[in-house]
């Protein structure tokens, strides 16, 4: 029976709840809708109002935000979303 050592399965358990929580920045609908002008999230907001959201928002999400949107698995789904997010790199 193979049996891995507690420090060693929580090391690995806590990298991979990292990467669900950076995924989940964008993922969770909570996180993203406020930059939208509408629930059904077609349409952003201006790139003022979109600041302002991003620059509201804790900075522990913010960077997770980032993180998550310069995952290349993430961007592809929220292209457009991310680029946006992506031009604000830089203004934490």
């Amino acid at each position: 029976m193979f049996s891995l050592s507690s420090t060693f399965s929580r090391r690995v358990l806590g990298r991979l709840s990292g990467c669900l929580a950076v995924a989940g920045a964008v993922d969770v609908v909570d996180n993203i809708v406020p930059f939208y002008t509408d629930a059904s999230m077609k349409t952003r907001k201006s790139m003022p109002e979109f600041k302002a959201v991003f620059m509201a928002k804790p900075k522990a999400m913010r960077e997770m935000i980032l993180r998550a949107c310069n995952d290349a698995a993430m961007t592809k789904p929220y292209a457009e979303f991310c680029a946006d997010v992506n031009s604000l790199r830089g203004m934490q």
